[in-house]
């Protein structure tokens, strides 16, 4: 049952951002403490779901999201640290979800240790975010198509390949929404940690003011070799050698 306790509770903490393509509710910021190395740190957890209506209310949102299966969607996070709003820098990452790689620990990339590693880098930094993409999975073609192109990789295809016999395209991602929820924590310049230029390019081209590039390189294996190498090779990532300050 509905209660008037529970619509009051949330609803000073959900915005509305409108979008092209619908509209996005965030809710948040709800204090989450991580274990990272060998303490504990305290992030400011957001969620943010996509729906093609607009609801006026919070009580609204809650009757909404309650009769629908919202355990069979995708939904996306941002962890804030540190006065992300008000801070003259902020280190940010768009990260993929990665169901492998960032859950079991899978060596087949180095998603898992590029997620990791970004906190750890925000955190040293004093002030950033991360944004965990949740419809980015397999560069965008999702879970069940990415296992099959694993099994193509198996038999000698390496990543743009395997994407591209399925049917898709290299890489299926979008970041509107991430960058519409961005911009609705932080006015101020960013700087971005990555190696791929067309995150980069997605957010200068949103009109954000990105002051740099922070790259993220590391934990290469035999398992994840092929892997990397076509990020560079094949998909346009800026190789670790080309980065000045590594």
């Amino acid at each position: 049952m509905l209660t008037t306790d529970a619509v009051s509770i949330v609803d000073h903490k959900i915005r509305v951002i409108e979008s092209a393509r619908g509209i996005i509710y965030l809710v948040g910021p709800i204090q989450l403490p991580v274990k990272l190395d060998e303490g504990e740190t305290i992030f400011q957890w957001y969620c943010w779901l996509l729906c093609k209506e607009k609801l006026d209310d919070a009580a609204q949102i809650i009757k909404k999201l309650s009769a629908i299966d919202l355990a069979e969607m995708q939904q996306s996070s941002v962890l804030v640290y540190g006065d992300f709003e008000q801070a003259e820098e902020a280190w940010i990452r768009m990260h993929s979800i990665c169901h492998t790689g960032d859950i079991f620990g899978s060596k087949r990339c180095d998603c898992g240790y590029q997620l990791h590693e970004s906190m750890r880098m925000i955190v040293e930094k004093g002030t950033g975010a991360l944004f965990y993409l949740a419809n980015h999975e397999g560069r965008g073609i999702g879970l069940f198509s990415k296992a099959m192109a694993y099994l193509l990789q198996e038999q000698g295809y390496d990543t743009v390949e395997a994407n591209v016999e399925l049917g898709f395209v290299d890489d299926a991602r979008n970041y509107g929404d991430a960058i519409r929820v961005l911009k609705s924590l932080r006015a101020k310049p960013v700087s971005l940690i990555t190696n791929n230029p067309k995150k980069l390019d997605a957010l200068q081209a949103a009109g954000l003011d990105v002051t740099a590039r922070i790259p993220l390189w590391g934990d290469r294996s035999e398992h994840n070799e092929r892997y990397l190498d076509t990020k560079i090779n094949r998909s346009g990532h800026i190789a670790a050698s080309a980065c000045p300050n590594e």
